[in-house]
């Protein structure tokens, strides 16, 4: 239980525009505990009922709870896309303060909002309004690092009726490069009342819980460290909540996982859209592996799914012969 909200972890995988689609929810969900970001929802597009905007907000026949989180920048846009996000089936729902991506931050959306905090406030309760679910807001530690206001964007949130929080410790400048600062996520936690989630460099159970003992913050959020590691999540929070560290998979088993979620990418996109999307998959599942480089190159030619399947068999099992 995280404040108010019925969390039955407190740890959170993060929201990830072409990552945390449906096949990656619906794989880490099977691989144990954790809380569930879907990919942003542009509320402009969603608001015009645009197909992929609604294939990627309806959750409702995923049996986990998933949090959909909303991008924009127009009040009125927010509120019409939160009661139709509602109705596709969303847990609760999160605001996106934090994208730092060009074509969103240009739209007046994203990190964008940290420039103007009484647009962002009025976003927030628009959404509130609208809606019974409860609602987050997710937002770096600033515009750059000579214009750091997490602080009060903390307590906009908060007056403005955010139910928790998830802080990045990077600014929107620093895109994801450097080390995240953890001193700002704490300075955040003690500003306000409402829980917080602190977001940045969390790549193990350890630094999970590091985090935790060093900013206060109520619960964790792991991005980019689950690419290639989507059981990640379940064993930060076995470690948070055991303090037991659960073996890392072995080769064989990473390969099943592999085949498992390239299986649930073809289901929801199809063969054709789901192939080129495969190679991200098998690039970050085999980094750690001898001779990543050789397979990766050779991966990225094959034209079908039989050779694919073929590919990964032979070199996971291989991999295991070291």
């Amino acid at each position: 239980m995280i404040g108010n909200m019925d969390f039955k972890s407190r740890v959170f995988l993060a929201p990830m525009a072409g990552i945390t689609d449906k096949p990656m929810r619906k794989l880490v969900a099977s691989l144990g505990s954790g809380n569930i970001v879907s990919e942003m929802v542009a509320v402009n597009a969603i608001q015009r009922h645009n197909p992929k905007s609604c294939k990627i907000a309806d959750v409702r026949d995923e049996p986990y709870p998933v949090i959909v989180q909303l991008v924009g920048g127009a009040p009125v846009l927010f509120a019409d896309a939160a009661k139709l996000v509602a109705g596709l089936g969303a847990f609760s729902l999160d605001i996106n303060m934090g994208c730092p991506v060009k074509k969103i931050v240009n739209n007046n959306s994203g990190s964008a909002l940290l420039k103007d905090l009484p647009l962002a406030g009025k976003i927030i309760e628009s959404v509130v309004k609208a809606t019974p679910l409860k609602v987050s807001v997710k937002f770096r530690k600033g515009w750059d690092n000579n214009h750091i206001n997490a602080v009060d964007t903390a307590r906009m949130c908060e007056q403005s009726g955010a139910s928790y929080i998830t802080v990045h410790g990077r600014a929107r400048s620093d895109f994801y490069a450097g080390t995240a600062d953890w001193d700002i996520i704490a300075e955040v936690k003690n500003a306000v009342k409402i829980p917080v989630i602190g977001n940045g460099d969390v790549t193990s159970p350890q630094k999970a819980r590091e985090m935790i003992d060093y900013t206060g913050v109520d619960g964790v959020m792991i991005g980019r460290a689950a690419l290639g590691a989507p059981w990640l999540v379940n064993a930060c929070h076995h470690y948070l909540e055991k303090g037991e560290l659960l073996p890392e998979p072995t080769v064989f088993q990473t390969k099943e996982i592999l085949l498992t979620h390239i299986k649930e990418l073809i289901a929801y996109y199809g063969e054709k859209l789901a192939l080129p999307l495969s190679r991200k998959y098998v690039c970050w599942y085999s980094k750690n592996l001898r001779d990543a480089r050789r397979f990766r190159e050779s991966y990225v030619k094959i034209e079908n799914f039989a050779d694919a399947f073929s590919a990964i068999d032979d070199y996971f099992n291989n991999c295991s012969k070291i």
